[in-house]
């Protein structure tokens, strides 16, 4: 974790980096301000190695690369030097991410906080390196006019960690009918903090990617995210918005977009935009009681007309759906 004293030249300074696998050399760009996340980002890039199977060799630096959270500010990197990556593409052994270690205790940052990290100008420089160097595929064109709705997957709209012989037995009650509805209003894509093959393979799986009454405007995967700072619970990674909106500006903004995930901390760059969901897990006895899509159904509805969602409060979304069925029965 980089000391308050660190330079803020140091931070800035851009490093190329010279990166040996498999018998070739790739080179990657990274910042003082990165950490060792983020440099396994780029190496994936490169190589198509997810960050979780990459092991990072460097001369004279120990075990730090090991740990993700660590500011490259903090480690004696030179260009001139080459590093070494030992690891595996997922087409060589693919395997369902079920390996990776589950995220359990999601927090909550305080507001101060949330705006502080938002606010820094260090994390605002990363957002504008990532939406430059991140391109969005568009699987279909943008509609204007519409809203945009963007979904994570894991406990989203899957339960990932049951296991059952056919994946529709873990998709999240009512999803095909929520899209429908939803795309009516928004633009629709999805965006998972796992690599792009497990993301198509998940939705083609699940029948969402070719479904005759909703369509997909594009997939994001982990490499559309960045690594911020927080004073109390350290480094992690969140999900900015505003890659979407640096990159199709005409359409969308913060004053059209909502985020559904289960894991609040992805909000981080973008709170007013988030809508927490309740996680669906234990697919096997929670399906037939599970209506939380349902129930976003009518929010998402309720909400499609107002001019500026950011002036509302997601977090009361329930009481907002509640009020609005009340008052269509009773007009």
């Amino acid at each position: 974790m980089a000391s308050s004293s660190t330079p803020a030249s140091l931070l800035e300074e851009e490093l190329t980096l010279t990166v040996k696998w498999r018998g070739k050399e790739y080179t990657v760009q990274v910042c003082g301000d990165d950490s060792v996340s983020e440099l396994k980002r780029r190496i994936c890039e490169v190589t198509s190695v997810l960050p979780k199977r990459q092991k990072l060799l460097y001369p004279k630096i120990g075990n730090k690369l090991a740990d993700d959270s660590v500011l490259l500010s903090t480690l004696p990197l030179k260009s001139s030097l080459k590093m070494t990556m030992i690891g595996t593409v997922e087409d060589d052994i693919f395997v369902d991410p079920v390996e990776s270690p589950e995220i359990i205790d999601d927090f909550e940052l305080g507001q101060e906080e949330s705006v502080d990290i938002k606010d820094k100008e260090v994390n605002k420089q990363k957002l504008r390196r990532r939406a430059n160097q991140y391109k969005i595929k568009l699987r279909t064109p943008c509609r204007e006019g519409k809203k945009l709705l963007v979904l994570d997957i894991d406990y989203t709209l899957f339960d990932h960690r049951s296991t059952a012989e056919n994946p529709l037995q873990l998709m999240r009650p009512y999803l095909h009918e929520f899209l429908t509805a939803a795309y009516a209003e928004y633009d629709i894509m999805i965006w998972s903090a796992t690599s792009m093959k497990w993301v198509e393979l998940k939705m083609g799986e699940l029948g969402v990617l070719n479904n005759p009454n909703y369509k997909i405007t594009a997939l994001l995967d982990h490499l559309a995210m960045i690594t911020v700072q927080s004073d109390s619970r350290g480094i992690f990674d969140c999900k900015p918005l505003g890659v979407i909106w640096a990159q199709l500006p005409e359409f969308y903004s913060s004053k059209n977009t909502i985020m559904f995930d289960d894991l609040r901390r992805n909000f981080v760059m973008n709170p007013k935009n988030g809508l927490t969901i309740k996680p669906f897990r234990k697919a096997h006895a929670n399906r037939d009681s599970d209506q939380e899509l349902v129930k976003l159904t009518q929010y998402l509805l309720a909400i499609a007309e107002l001019d500026d969602l950011s002036t509302l409060n997601h977090n009361s979304w329930e009481f907002f759906a509640e009020d609005n069925t009340k008052r269509r029965r009773h007009a």
